[in-house]
C-alpha cells in the first residue's frame, strides 16, 4: 500500500487526512509538525511513498527541500503562498511530482471548471464576483480557493488574474471597472468552507457554488490526490487531472 507521510499531522487537517487514509487503502508513513528537526523530516520523507504537506507557509522550502532529497513526490495544501513560495515549488517541480492547490475538494475542481467554462462564453458585460466563507480563525484571505476560482474566471476569459482581481473595496471606489473580478471574504463561527461565483450580467445572475460541511470531504480529496501522485514523474500537476476533468 501507498505510504503517506503527513506534514503537519497535529493540525486539524493533518487529523483529518490521517483518519482517511486507511479507508482509501493507503497507510500513514508517519507525521511531523513545527519544531521537527531537519533529520526526523528528511526521515519522514524518505520512507513516504509520497507527501501531503498542510503545515505552513514558512515551512514550505525545507519541505520541499527535504521531498527533493529523497525524490518523493509532495501535495501541497498549505494556502497563504507569496509569489516566493510559487517558484520554490516550480523549482521543485523540475526534480520531483508536485501537487500545488488551494483546494483539494474533488467538488471544488469540477467548479473551477464549469467556471472556467462560464466565463469563457459569457461576454466581458458579464460581471464576475466571488464570495468565499470560513470559520474565525482562518488566518487568510481571499481563501486560496477564491483565488483558485478566480483564476479558473480569468483563464476561461484569457485575461491575466494579477491585472483584473479587486479585492479591496472600501469607501468611495467609483463605479465597477468592466472585466475585473471581484472577490469578498466573510469570516465567522465555525464554517469549513463556503463558495460563491456570480456572473452578474444585465437583468440576469447565473450563480455557481459550493459548500464544504465538514473537513472529511477535504482529507478525502487530499489523500485521493496523495495515491494518484505517488510514483508520477517529475513535473507539476493539477487537481484537474485527479479528477480527470
Amino acid at each position: 500500500m501507498t505510504a503517506i507521510g503527513i506534514l503537519g499531522s497535529a493540525g486539524k487537517m493533518g487529523q483529518a487526512i490521517a483518519a482517511a487514509v486507511p479507508d482509501l487503502g493507503g497507510t500513514v508513513a508517519g507525521g511531523i509538525d513545527a519544531g521537527a528537526d531537519r533529520a526526523a523530516l528528511a526521515a519522514l520523507a524518505e520512507r513516504a511513498d509520497v507527501l501531503v504537506d498542510f503545515s505552513s507557509p514558512s515551512a514550505l522550502a525545507a519541505n520541499l527541500a527535504a521531498a527533493r532529497t529523497a525524490g518523493t513526490p509532495i501535495l501541497i495544501g498549505t494556502t497563504g503562498l507569496s509569489a516566493a513560495h510559487h517558484a520554490f515549488v516550480k523549482e521543485a517541480a523540475s526534480e520531483i511530482a508536485v501537487l500545488q492547490t488551494g483546494n483539494v475538494s474533488l467538488g471544488v475542481t469540477l467548479l473551477a471548471k464549469l467556471v472556467r467554462e462560464a466565463a469563457g462564453r459569457l461576454g466581458s458585460d458579464w460581471d464576475i464576483e466571488i464570495v468565499e466563507m470560513h470559520h474565525r480563525h482562518k488566518v487568510d484571505a481571499p481563501s486560496g480557493t477564491a483565488l483558485l476560482l478566480a483564476e479558473a474566471a480569468a483563464t476561461g476569459r484569457g485575461i491575466a488574474l494579477s491585472e483584473a482581481k479587486v479585492t479591496d473595496r472600501a469607501g468611495l471606489t467609483g463605479a465597477r471597472s468592466e472585466g475585473t473580478i471581484g472577490m469578498a471574504s466573510l469570516r465567522g463561527g465555525s464554517v469549513a468552507g463556503d463558495h460563491m461565483v456570480v456572473f452578474a450580467g444585465e437583468g440576469e445572475r447565473v450563480e455557481i457554488g459550493h459548500r464544504a460541511e465538514n473537513r472529511a470531504i477535504f482529507a478525502r480529496g487530499a489523500v485521493t490526490a496523495a495515491l494518484w501522485l505517488a510514483g508520477k514523474p517529475a513535473g507539476s500537476y493539477t487537481m484537474a487531472e485527479v479528477l480527470g476533468v
